[in-house]
């Protein structure tokens, strides 16, 4: 069988520190390919007024699956003060490239998975009957649609005047008709029922194929009519074809507080765009954090699999790194499992449990420490070691 191409974006700050990590194991594991880098990220942004280059979008198309490491986003007008002078005042204007290859390439569903492991010192405990602590197992998925809702971008400050026309058709927008334009921002959360179809259709065709129970839909139905009926009332038409899958509804507040609860009673989770990064980060929370939290972003042809971290630049340059790269392996195992690749991917994760269950490997996000040089003197291991007890397991 020849060799896959893989389309690998470091990106910015840590990401050129876990995304190599990554490729060391998988390169342990046995999968045999070829990593083509590509530009992406803050640096393109600043010398060139385009974050995700045409070049990278083109290596993208022809070959299809993508391991992304990390960005740094800033606002608007931060991002404007650091553009290459000679690029000033010509119209570009910022935007995040992990967007913009999802709206691209139509990279509509998104899956995060957030799963305990055995041993890990930052996993979910509470009080139970007498004083006792639990630990309750948590597998939890998340499906959050990816290239619609508020990320959308279709938003206007001082919109212009045929915007406030149709706005004005609405009886709500009374409380808003005097408002000046220069003083009025608007974001659109937009919604369409083929996307609806697709992303819950994907949450019960995983949620059978891996034993889940129940799938949940995680909206808003009885403040934002419209856009979270949409997703609710797919759901209720779609779980007629899954009779043995339960199809539950929660409020993304009341979700909040019941996640710290009973984390262990949800299985699949489907949500919109803003809420899906919400819950996702909450139930990262408690199995852990952001330095265990992966994605893949999954479209009909491309796929892009990624950690949900951020850049942390600041730690980028300390030698030795101190960053935890199980984010980005986890990630990975999901780009091996999307190709056919499971059995591999399997062993990726139960090297990273056993590791872990050992007490091996304790990252200083995992020790609580703070993050610095001076961690590894307080017994946190560093990026490579982490690493090479996984490739050692292996």
């Amino acid at each position: 069988m020849s060799k896959r191409t893989i389309v690998a974006m470091p990106g910015d700050g840590i990401g050129k520190v876990v995304l190599p990590a990554a490729i060391k194991v998988l390169d342990k594991v046995g999968f045999e390919a070829e990593y083509v880098h590509a530009d992406i990220g803050w640096e393109f942004w600043c010398s060139e007024g385009n974050p995700l280059p045409d070049r990278t979008i083109d290596l993208l198309a022809k070959h299809k699956i993508g391991l992304f490491g990390a960005i740094t986003s800033k606002p608007k007008s931060e991002a404007a003060k650091e553009l290459d002078p000679t690029l000033a005042d010509k119209g570009y204007v910022y935007y995040s490239p992990i967007v913009g290859m999802r709206q691209k390439f139509d990279l509509d569903v998104c899956m995060r998975p957030c799963r305990s492991f055995e041993g890990n010192p930052l996993n979910f405990i509470r009080r139970g009957p007498g004083g006792t602590i639990e630990e309750p197992a948590v597998d939890v998925v998340i499906f959050r649609q990816n290239t619609e809702g508020l990320y959308g971008g279709v938003e206007w400050t001082n919109p212009p005047q045929q915007v406030r026309d149709a706005l004005n058709t609405h009886p709500k927008f009374k409380a808003f008709a005097s408002v000046p334009p220069e003083e009025l921002a608007v974001s659109t959360r937009l919604f369409t029922q083929n996307a609806c179809n697709r992303i819950v259709g994907s949450a019960f065709a995983y949620a059978k194929k891996f034993g889940y129970k129940s799938v949940t839909i995680c909206e808003k139905p009885n403040v934002i009519r419209e856009t979270s009926g949409m997703m609710l009332q797919t759901a209720k038409r779609i779980q007629k074809d899954y009779p043995d899958i339960e199809l539950w509804n929660t409020n993304i507040d009341a979700q909040m507080m019941w996640l710290t609860k009973n984390p262990e009673d949800y299985g699949v989770i489907v949500a919109g765009n803003m809420f899906g990064d919400i819950v996702s980060d909450g139930f990262a929370g408690l199995v852990g954090g952001l330095g265990f939290a992966c994605s893949a972003n999954i479209g009909e042809e491309v796929a892009v699999f990624e950690p949900t971290h951020g850049s942390a630049p600041k730690y980028e340059t300390l030698e030795p790194s101190i960053v935890n790269p199980m984010a980005m392996m986890l990630s990975a195992c999901m780009m091996l499992d999307h190709i056919g690749e499971s059995e591999k991917a399997e062993k990726i994760r139960t090297a990273i449990a056993e590791v872990i269950k050992e007490g091996k490997g304790f990252t200083y996000d995992m020790l609580k420490l703070r993050g610095g040089p001076e961690a590894l003197e307080q017994g946190a291991a560093s990026t490579d070691q982490v690493t090479e007890a996984i490739i050692a397991k292996l």
